[in-house]
């Protein structure tokens, strides 16, 4: 990922934020930590804020373009994937509690965040409600990830050097790890939960 913002900054200047916005439209909070580091070493022109802005931007744009999406198509796309069905159920428990506090902070929930925004839309949130929960978390999250990886990468610079993008691999690696193993304890929970609450079936013998 370094090397791959090292070229686009060396080839294409500014449009790296092009790219920024581009990839937070799809996916992933990495990039835009990866070049909060990068900016605080002061080896190339980046604008953290200017960073954030475009990660702000694909990341609003994407979730409202998968919210619509849920809006129109969700129920039928839903079932082609049936794979997704613990996650799916927790998250609309999840939005069913409080639908503000999960649209604020789905970005940071592992496993849920790809299809929280399809399962907003199928639960029918208002539009308007949606929009501005959803600029203000994309804002949030921008922001933290940018200047985050800004002021780690400053930190890690004066502890460690060189060696800091060791730490920071291995840092991201053990996120992940820890980010798959708790979806995958969730999914576990929600399919107890499914089971639980099935009828049991008829005995048999009865007469």
């Amino acid at each position: 990922m370094e090397d791959l913002i090292i070229h686009i900054l060396r080839e294409y200047g500014f449009l790296l934020y092009l790219f920024i916005a581009a990839w937070t439209f799809v996916e992933g909070e990495t990039v835009v930590l990866v070049t909060g580091i990068l900016a605080s070493e002061g080896r190339f022109a980046i604008n953290v804020e200017v960073l954030a802005a475009a990660a702000w931007a694909g990341s609003f744009l994407g979730d409202q373009l998968y919210f619509y999406i849920g809006r129109q198509f969700g129920t039928p796309l839903l079932k082609r994937w049936p794979r997704l069905t613990g996650r799916i159920d927790w998250a609309f428990e999840a939005l069913k509690r409080s639908p503000a506090v999960f649209i604020l902070t789905f970005r940071w929930i592992y496993g849920v965040r790809n299809v929280a925004p399809f399962i907003v839309g199928i639960a029918g949130v208002p539009r308007f409600k949606y929009l501005v929960l959803n600029l203000i978390a994309a804002g949030l999250w921008a922001h933290c990830f940018a200047w985050g990886g800004y002021f780690m990468g400053r930190k890690l610079e004066e502890w460690l050097g060189d060696s800091k993008w060791y730490v920071l691999a291995g840092f991201i690696l053990c996120l992940f790890s820890f980010a798959i193993y708790s979806a995958y304890a969730g999914h576990r929970r929600a399919s107890a939960r499914a089971a639980s609450a099935e009828p049991s079936a008829p005995d048999a013998s009865a007469d």
